[in-house]
């Protein structure tokens, strides 16, 4: 398989953020129109390269270069249009489902309420929707570090099956446990919202079961470091602990992102990376793109990755894929009817 085979294959996301995946092109035309002044750079190539966090170390790092995109995500034209643009892309890549997440909050210094963010969001997903057939949810994140996790929950809640389907918690993981916002976790529950939680990126898997166990969540964002609870050896894993046996054997959906790992220095190569391992040992895992500015990937790229480095078949990718979609929380009469007459046609199943 070639690139384009990759792109041409049927692919679900469900971790990306929004504002990791901006065009370069849009960050300068809004920039321009609004008036801020402060991008690092004034030509697309030499912004790109400055986005690029190949090399940032840490999560920490890797979080800095969100303050330019977030900037121009200040007016509901300008969020709207994002979101059009976001699920444009991930369409023309092959995605047939997806998942994006974003902290309504970041939008409020320019004026706009949470709930006008969202709004503008979901305006955008629908557009492209019915532009481009791709089926695309919004999940509302809230930043760890922050206190405003209630609020975001609260500024959700209208919204539920309107487009907006699961809380999720980022931002720096170590010194900010998920329980810290136990009460917008059990809000966001109580009113239908799915619950996935960043947890075993940038920390190990005691985070991971603080959020499972303590505030009950239905996915884990990234979770690769469930391997540090194995006999990894770099290839394969050959035993495993009981936290991480429950996971596996309770098929916890964990939404890793190689390449993001790479960058933020979670791993230093792709081969060395526990993804096939955790495959290979029957986890839930799926491939995931993360940020697509921040990395400088795309799904189809994600999905090429992992088959390299782990020569894994076209049926094992179909079969990541189906897993994908179903441990979604969007509409099932949909998500079935993409698995059945989109996903499982494309793929070689053995």
């Amino acid at each position: 398989m070639d690139t384009r085979d990759f792109i041409a294959l049927p692919k679900a996301v469900l971790h990306e953020h929004l504002d990791g995946g901006l065009r370069v092109d849009t960050i300068l035309e809004i920039a321009d129109s609004e008036g801020y002044t402060d991008l690092p750079a004034d030509d697309a190539d030499s912004l790109a390269a400055w986005f690029f966090q190949g090399r940032s170390g840490s999560l920490e790092r890797y979080l800095e270069a969100f303050v330019h995109t977030t900037a121009v995500m200040q007016t509901a034209e300008s969020i709207s249009r994002i979101a059009y643009e976001s699920a444009e892309d991930l369409a023309a890549d092959g995605v047939v489902y997806a998942e994006v997440r974003y902290d309504p909050g970041l939008s409020t210094p320019g004026g706009l309420t949470r709930e006008d963010a969202i709004e503008a969001i979901l305006d955008g997903f629908a557009r492209a929707s019915r532009d481009f057939g791709i089926t695309v949810y919004l999940i509302v994140a809230a930043l760890r570090h922050l206190t405003d996790s209630l609020d975001v929950v609260q500024a959700a809640t209208p919204f539920i099956g309107q487009g907006v389907v699961a809380f999720d918690l980022a931002g720096p993981e170590k010194g900010f446990p998920p329980d810290l916002h136990l009460e917008a976790c059990r809000l966001a529950r109580q009113n239908g919202l799915g619950l996935t939680l960043h947890a075993g990126e940038g920390d190990g898997p005691h985070s991971i079961w603080r959020a499972l166990a303590l505030c009950d969540a239905q996915r884990i964002g990234h979770g690769v470091h469930i391997a540090d609870d194995t006999d990894f050896d770099g290839s394969r894993i050959s035993d495993l602990g009981a936290f991480a046996r429950r996971v596996r054997d309770h098929r916890i959906p964990l939404e890793i992102a190689i390449t993001s790992n790479l960058h933020t220095a979670s791993y230093g190569t792709a081969v060395g990376h526990p993804f096939g391992a955790l495959l290979a040992q029957g986890f839930n895992v799926s491939i995931n793109t993360d940020n697509r500015l921040m990395s400088g990937v795309s799904v189809s790229s994600e999905y090429q990755l992992a088959a390299e480095a782990f020569q894994l078949s076209r049926s094992v990718l179909g079969h990541v894929t189906v897993n994908a979609i179903e441990a979604g929380f969007g509409d099932w009469p949909d998500r079935y009817r993409l698995i059945e007459d989109v996903v499982k046609p494309a793929y070689v199943f053995e």
